[in-house]
């Protein structure tokens, strides 16, 4: 329904927020829950209790499932649900409101809830709207049917009575004949057959009974002359009309639908997977398909469950791709890293990169530069051994600890270290000048890495070593949970291929191996990216 007290404006509290909100438990309510709960998807499923087959003794045709009373077949449904996390409550959906242009929607509960859906599935069923005769309705879905494959088979060989409606009840004998012999056709004001359609009649054995028809007894149909003709079973096609007051209030108008040239109905268009014209809306079961029977609309709520994940996978995917471009944007800047170091006291271990140690225990000190020095372990290293070292980060904070390690050290160390706070992708170290150029764990991206990498080269004097260190990227395929940024991961050939080999001479380039520990205690190998070159004299 409209509410006019709904303001798209006005902001709302909100209660609980889903991934879909189903309105309507039946078969393809509960179907299509069953389908997002077991995706993984948060889902409530707000049920009126007001099943169309709630007369029915039994469903049909439903494999696996045939005979089953109806509302042991959804409370088996609400069961299944909720083993895979999904909600089923007992209520109406009193409004809904969808917010701006997008997927998104405020539903109020009648027990005065307001819950958010990024989805909407709609099954609210249809009303049969029976033909206005007395004692039809008291045994409707007993021995007053409309579907022979709901019922034909409990009425076989029965005296059956057809009750006309319109143009298609000689079509509706014929088939109600293929379940007995026993058909009659109660004309009730329709005009009569055609001739060649009254010969099909006949030679199928149907008998016309004209005349209108004034009341069901139990014993049979009372015409208005008062006779009365026994029948076990009377089939009535009602007028079947869409529950879409819901559907309406979002801007979805009901069709009709025809049969034999005849309005037996209305429905809510939608395509095959149950999609309607408003964004983020669904619909499935008869509310969409007057003529789906349980199954049928089980499967469909179930298309339309698979559909509507599909489409939040998609729309994950938007949102995921945009916070990754803009992790990728900002997670090297200043301002990133100074919150990283603010929020806790120490965010490295203190200790030497291990490749560092390896690959410049060996060499002869002199001028060193240390690039994303961060907390300065590496920088008090090689001050201890006699390096002269230029320390340089991004971030403020990091070189204040940095400094401290290395008063810590003494003087004679932290005479030997320059702390300088720059960001060498734009402001690149003096070319020739270093003995050593050490880079651990510096990941530029994809864009900006040949630059940054041929930069810090340059950098390297004649005679020198340059020593680049990365994330491998096959540390992503393990336990290790490294940050997934594919882009920033390097391999030492990457680095090497820039590398003019009229300059340079490289001496190691491989994946290697190291131990380590992942997040849940286990101890993993990992591969660091080591390249070492030294710069021809």
């Amino acid at each position: 329904m409209v509410d006019e007290a709904y303001d798209v404006n006005e902001a709302y509290d909100v209660d609980e927020a889903y991934d879909v909100v189903v309105v309507g438990g039946g078969a393809a309510g509960l179907s299509g829950a069953l389908a997002l709960a077991r995706a993984r998807r948060s889902v409530l499923v707000v049920d009126a209790g007001q099943p169309r087959n709630a007369p029915a003794g039994h469903v049909h045709n439903y494999l696996g499932r045939e005979g089953t009373p109806p509302a042991r077949l959804l409370a088996t449904g609400r069961e299944e649900v909720a083993q895979y996390g999904g909600r089923v409550v007992a209520g109406r959906v009193e409004a809904v409101r969808r917010h701006g242009e997008g997927a998104c929607f405020s539903v109020r509960l009648d027990d005065g809830r307001t819950v958010s859906a990024r989805r909407l599935l709609v099954t609210t069923g249809l009303v049969d709207e029976l033909p206005d005769l007395p004692g039809l309705s008291d045994r409707w879905g007993r021995d007053v049917l409309h579907c022979p494959y709901c019922h034909g088979w409990e009425v076989r060989d029965r005296r059956v009575g057809v009750l006309a409606t319109g143009p298609a009840a000689v079509a509706q004998a014929q088939l109600w004949r293929q379940w007995t012999p026993h058909v009659l056709l109660f004309l009730n004001g329709v005009p009569a057959p055609e001739p060649e359609d009254a010969e099909r009649l006949a030679a199928r054995g149907i008998v016309v009974v004209e005349g209108p028809v004034a009341e069901l007894e139990e014993t049979g149909v009372r015409l208005g002359s008062g006779e009365i003709v026994a029948v076990d079973a009377v089939v009535a096609m009602p007028r079947a009309t869409a529950r879409s007051e819901l559907l309406e209030s979002l801007g979805l108008t009901p069709v009709d639908v025809e049969l034999a040239g005849t309005v037996v109905g209305a429905q809510v268009a939608a395509d095959p997977t149950g999609a309607t014209a408003v964004p983020g809306v669904w619909v499935a079961g008869n509310v969409a398909d007057l003529r789906a029977t349980v199954i049928a609309s089980a499967a469909a709520g179930l298309s339309a469950g698979a559909a509507i994940n599909a489409d939040l996978v998609a729309e994950d995917t938007r949102v995921a791709v945009d916070d990754y471009r803009h992790r990728l944007s900002t997670m090297f800047e200043e301002a990133a890293w100074e919150e990283r170091y603010q929020s806790r006291p120490a965010i490295w271990s203190g200790r030497p990169n291990p490749q560092l140690v390896a690959e410049a225990a060996g060499l002869t000190p002199g001028r060193a530069l240390d690039v994303g020095c961060g907390e300065g372990a590496d920088a008090v290293w090689l001050a201890e051994r006699g390096w002269r070292v230029t320390a340089v980060d991004i971030s403020g904070t990091a070189l204040e600890r940095a400094a401290a390690h290395a008063a810590e050290a003494g003087e004679r160390v932290a005479g030997r270290i320059e702390w300088v706070h720059a960001d060498l992708r734009d402001s690149p170290p003096a070319e020739g000048a270093y003995d050593l150029v050490s880079s651990q764990f510096m990941h530029p991206t994809t864009q900006t890495r040949e630059r940054f990498f041929a930069g810090l080269a340059a950098a390297v004097a004649p005679g020198g070593t340059l020593l680049i260190v990365g994330h491998h990227p096959s540390d992503l395929a393990t336990s290790a949970h490294r940050a997934h940024f594919p882009d920033l991961m390097f391999t030492g050939e990457q680095v090497a291929a820039s590398l003019d080999p009229a300059d340079w001479e490289v001496r190691v380039v491989e994946a290697r191996p190291r131990a380590a520990v992942d997040p849940e205690g286990h101890d993993i190998a990992i591969k660091d990216a080591v390249l070492v070159a030294r710069r021809r004299p």
